[in-house]
């Protein structure tokens, strides 16, 4: 048997290829949208990938199943509950069906609980009767949290309906498994489908039957409590990429390039609705950035911050430090925001040869922030980190908005008055007070090391 996790750290994602080496017969769990890196490991190792297993329609992220079927040929298969919600050609499995690469034989488990038609697969290397190896345990069971139940809240699922679901999933599916079954899931530390996720990529059975907070013996209704209380507000971009993974889309083409644009270019396309991003860090965005444009760090979650602050479907301009427009062009592509219209050139020199068109951030250090709240009346402070941060401890006078509420809430926020944004360390705080001065408010300062750096000074 060949078995190989590829793990983006830049979404959290976790895939999978699995191969039989007697026949040659290779399968993909959950993949992400830029295939080729498994069409050329399963060339490597002599397999043919012959079929695309998904636990779920995503919605973290799109998929890579239409690709994969269109290069390869692959079967697209999922659990019985995705039967009739698609709009391509798939193959459906029901609870305990069996199929065979080879020796390697898959197992489906229909695992309802984070998703209706959420499922697992269990590995077994040397035939249906054999010890299992692991189980593709999607978004049903993470490493020390389980999927929340919540994510479809607005579309007519009840959240303690699906808790209920997964409660039923877990004790009577999963942990039927022998302990030393390994766990593969489909999402680590990072990921807003849960809220307890662990920097571990692989664990067992046993291990997440003595550690896991939502598998300690508990009733049901502390069950359904516990896994539906705390949960951070999805990003905006999350029914737009689970509505995608269901639907016939455009495939992703790898350009290898990005249309530079001038300065005049980029204004004419933000004038007729495009937001630009700038990817930079935030120091080098606070010292001179253009005017209206949002700040999302290509060196944290890009794709997911970016998914909360805008619209899907909007144009995206990119302002970018030089050499890495494709990255960023590509991270936006695996959300399936495929609206990348150019990047501008040279921003550097177009800063210093138009600094009418610059603006500077304003960031405040902690001392400078407790001076401003003594002297200046009617200040705005906004907490934007998630519930279960805020929970933890906040500044005092703070209004809790989270970053994937900024953007819908807006409108609750006075443009009259000055405005603190902080977060936990500073990175997302940038992002959400580029996105109120872009939006049209005018003082706007944000918190230097956030309320990490807040609570510190106060001891």
């Amino acid at each position: 048997m060949f078995f190989r996790q590829y793990y983006l750290q830049c979404l959290s994602h976790a895939s999978y290829l699995v191969g039989d080496r007697t026949t040659g017969k290779a399968i993909v769990v959950d993949p992400r949208r830029d295939v080729d890196q498994y069409i050329a490991d399963a060339n490597t190792q002599g397999l043919t990938i012959t079929s695309v297993f998904e636990t779920h329609f995503h919605a973290d992220f799109l998929s890579g199943h239409l690709e994969l079927a269109t290069k390869v040929g692959a079967e697209i298969i999922y659990g019985h509950g995705a039967s009739g919600r698609v709009d391509f050609p798939i193959r459906t499995m029901k609870h305990g069906e069996h199929f065979s690469l080879g020796k390697v034989d898959l197992e489906l488990l229909e695992t309802p609980g984070h998703t209706p038609e959420s499922a697992c697969l269990v590995i077994r290397p040397d035939g249906p009767t054999s010890d299992p190896y692991g189980v593709c345990t999607g978004d049903t069971l993470f490493i020390g949290d389980v999927g929340r139940p919540d994510l479809l809240s607005s579309v007519g699922f009840s959240a303690d309906d699906l808790a209920h679901q997964l409660y039923d999933s877990l004790h009577n599916k999963l942990m039927k498994l022998p302990d030393a079954t390994k766990v593969y899931p489909a999402h680590g530390a990072g990921s807003t489908c849960g809220k307890n996720l662990s920097t571990e990529t692989v664990s067992t059975i046993g291990e997440q039957r003595k550690t896991n907070y939502a598998l300690a013996p508990m009733s049901l209704q502390d069950f359904v409590e516990a896994v539906t209380q705390g949960q951070s507000v999805a990003p905006l971009y999350f029914p737009f990429a689970a509505t995608k993974n269901r639907q016939v889309h455009d495939l992703f083409v790898d350009e290898g390039k990005i249309q530079i644009m001038t300065l005049d270019e980029v204004f004419d396309a933000k004038s007729r609705g495009a937001v630009i991003i700038d990817s930079r860090d935030d120091l080098s965005f606070a010292a001179g950035h253009l005017r209206g444009s949002v700040n999302v760090g290509l060196s944290g979650r890009f794709a997911e911050y970016v998914g909360e602050v805008m619209e899907p479907g909007t144009p995206i301009v990119l302002v970018c430090d030089v050499g890495t427009e494709g990255e960023a062009k590509m991270r936006l592509a695996r959300i399936g925001f495929d609206n990348v219209i150019g990047a501008l050139g040279e921003p550097f020199r177009v800063f210093i040869e138009k600094p009418e068109f610059v603006a500077q951030q304003s960031r405040l250090s902690v001392e400078a922030f407790n001076k401003r709240i003594l002297t200046v009346d009617n200040i705005s402070l906004i907490d934007i980190r998630n519930a279960g941060e805020v929970e933890l401890g906040s500044i005092p006078n703070a209004r809790h908005i989270s970053l994937a509420s900024l953007l819908k809430r807006i409108e609750e926020i006075d443009k009259t008055s000055p405005v603190v944004v902080f977060c936990a360390g500073g990175y997302r705080s940038s992002i959400a007070s580029s996105l109120l001065k872009s939006h049209g408010f005018t003082d706007v300062s944000d918190l230097i090391g956030g309320y990490s750096a807040w609570i510190s000074a106060q001891t």
